[in-house]
């Protein structure tokens, strides 16, 4: 018994040293890139791994991109869609009572003024997000540049999620926003709650601006970021679980055109999780695969035939369960 307590020990000590370290992942993507290229080339000499998401009709849009591309970056689209608030809306701003092909023009003209981008992500845009119709044309003008969405979740009831399925586009959500205000110890604490979203839940999207306050909180902590946590690419966590906390609308709102679904068939809906996924303490992962292995036919196997050894040829065989 000593020796088989000792060889299960080796074979987990083994899976020990194979089995990979995960690490919390942290996503920050700098919004608003275009205007203010001297603060801006400040976040593109910050680690690679930063994404920026450039407004296309910004007047250095076209060179920001290349610049942030060049320096190893990933680049999305920083698109205006309407706010629930009354306010001026820029160019091309997308509202939910467009039409597909007002809509497809945008977000084509948009790809063209961005270049090297591999997702879109919202100015604003609580009004455009929460409707699902609109963001079903949304949807399907993405598809066709095969680019992914990240919602910058302006609203609690985004339809985002709901609008992607059946259409190929995958979706991403914020979860923190690093300078809702431009007071550095407020940014710190944003940073530092982020941080620890990624340790719980495995994964975790940033957002933030190019402000001198969010620049120099970013150049003080991103040297210090704990080891357990790697900078990554938004599209890095495009596999990652998500959760729709959306609202289903079930009419469409008045004046709205209807949308036809790309694909009548969409296909089995995929199931999401109800709450967070909790990361697995690695004690217990071990123990549990500790356990796994002993209940395992091949080591009750392997026991009784050391259990059987110093008995005599004519003994009877030993039955395995």
């Amino acid at each position: 018994m000593l020796q088989f307590r000792r060889t299960l020990l080796s074979v987990v000590s083994a899976l020990m040293l194979v089995a990979p370290v995960y690490a919390g992942k942290l996503a920050i993507v700098i919004d608003d890139f275009g205007y203010r290229p001297q603060t801006e080339n400040q976040i593109l000499a910050m680690p690679s791994a930063l994404s920026v998401a450039v407004l296309p009709n910004a007047p250095h849009a076209r060179e920001m991109a290349t610049r942030a591309h060049n320096s190893g970056h990933e680049v999305l689209i920083h698109l205006p869609m309407a706010p629930l608030s009354k306010q001026p809306l820029e160019k091309d701003t997308l509202r939910p009572e467009m039409s597909s092909s007002e809509i497809e023009r945008i977000i084509r003209e948009a790809y063209g003024k961005v270049p090297y981008a591999v997702g879109l992500n919202n100015h604003m845009g609580s009004a455009m997000t929460s409707s699902l119709f609109g963001m079903q044309k949304v949807m399907q003008s993405l598809a066709r540049y095969n680019l992914y969405f990240l919602d910058s979740m302006t609203i609690g009831n985004s339809q985002a999620m709901r609008a992607a399925q059946g259409t190929g586009v995958k979706v991403i959500k914020r979860k923190v926003f690093l300078d809702d205000t431009q007071n550095e110890a407020d940014i710190r604490f944003q940073f530092n709650r982020a941080v620890q979203l990624a340790r719980r839940t495995g994964s975790a999207i940033a957002i933030g601006h190019p402000h001198p306050s969010t620049v120099r909180v970013l150049q003080q902590m991103l040297p210090s970021l704990p080891a357990d946590i790697t900078l990554v690419h938004a599209s890095s966590l495009l596999n990652e679980p998500q959760v729709d906390t959306s609202t289903p609308q079930r009419t469409p709102p008045k004046n709205a055109a209807p949308v036809a679904p790309r694909n009548p068939f969409s296909g089995v809906k995929v199931c999401q999780p109800k709450g967070s996924l909790e990361p697995v303490d690695a004690r217990r992962f071990f123990s549990v695969l500790s356990e796994s292995i002993a209940q395992s036919m091949l080591i009750k196997y392997m026991q009784h035939q050391w259990q059987g050894w110093g008995k005599s040829p004519n003994s009877a065989p030993v039955k395995v369960d």
